[in-house]
């Protein structure tokens, strides 16, 4: 049986389940002048190599989301990569305005930290979004092509469609704003992940099972009622909802980014957003006889970085490589 609420706080582990891996540098930047700001948003850069890889978080995450990665690249090989990781605005440590929020001011908001930490040169920077995050990155594309090196677009959509029923679609974006108990909102945001991944033994070996300790990142980031509020996840999910990039948008990320450098990542029971968004944003890019990269996971939900975390390093480190020798 999975572990209740109270039982993952008063675990022991509970208070490691976020790591203390310490960046090379860290700040805030202030964005958005001229656009309803400034508003700050919170970063850390890990690693100090010359291969640049920006982590861009989902709908409702906080940058320590990405900490498997960040260890990855931006510790286990500091000096070949720097890791550039934040919160959006409305997340985490970053401000939480009370406007409409767009994933393509989340983009320039994007752009401009990258100005601040001086990633600005040409093919400079390699783009890895998931959900929210890959609307975000494909915005970026579509903004300033030229400075991108490799874009990986990970469980995500160029807009979203109903591909599960009209009731069921219906019953599933109420349900977001619904209060529910602490243990009701756990169990539902762990059908988003496979339950073949959640069983196994955690992969830290601190908790009983994966889905234990996944629960406790959870109950990590729910538990801090200042990063995580109401207001600043209405208006991220309200920005995902509205993002719609139409076919001939979508082509001109493929057309001018470079199809060789395009990968896009979806697991085939993801109750998020549903493979068939995958196949089309790929087919809609150019294709693989494009030149386009389609990596489908059979019985992985929304969470590849964490269902599939070897895999996952391997693909983008493949990209990263094959791109930086273009």
């Amino acid at each position: 049986m999975p572990l209740t609420a109270a039982e993952i706080i008063a675990h022991p582990a509970f208070p490691q389940v976020i790591w203390k891996l310490e960046p090379a540098k860290k700040g805030k930047c202030p964005v958005a002048s001229g656009r309803g700001g400034p508003i700050k948003l919170a970063y850390e850069i890990h690693g100090t190599g010359p291969r640049k890889i920006v982590w861009i978080m989902g709908l409702g995450a906080f940058k320590w989301y990405w900490q498997r990665q960040i260890n990855d690249f931006g510790h286990d090989e500091s000096t070949k990569y720097s890791c550039l990781i934040f919160d959006s605005r409305g997340m985490g440590e970053s401000d939480k305005p009370l406007m409409r929020y767009s994933t393509s001011e989340m983009a320039r908001d994007t752009l401009e930290l990258l100005e601040h930490v001086g990633w600005t040169e040409e093919r400079s920077v390699h783009i890895v979004g998931i959900s929210m995050g890959g609307m975000i990155a494909q915005e970026m594309a579509l903004l300033e092509p030229e400075r991108i090196a490799s874009l990986s677009l990970v469980s995500t959509a160029a807009q979203l469609v109903n591909t599960i029923g009209y009731f069921e679609n219906l019953r599933n974006r109420i349900n977001i704003f619904i209060p529910k108990s602490i243990d009701a909102q756990i169990a539902e945001v762990k059908t988003r992940v496979s339950s073949s991944w959640l069983a196994e033994p955690d992969a830290d070996c601190d908790f009983p099972t994966n889905g234990d300790r996944f629960a406790a990142q959870e109950l990590t980031k729910r538990n801090d009622t200042e990063g995580f509020t109401r207001r600043g996840f209405i208006c991220q999910a309200l920005a995902a909802g509205w993002h719609k990039k139409s076919a001939e948008q979508i082509r001109e990320i493929g057309d001018r980014v470079g199809r060789e450098r395009i990968m896009v990542m979806h697991g085939t029971e993801d109750n998020l957003i549903s493979v068939p968004h995958g196949e089309v944003l790929a087919r809609e890019l150019g294709g693989e006889g494009g030149g386009i990269s389609k990596m489908i996971f059979e019985g992985r939900g929304h969470y590849l970085p964490l269902e599939e975390r070897r895999e996952f390093k391997r693909l983008i480190g493949r990209m990263v490589q094959k791109t930086e020798e273009l």
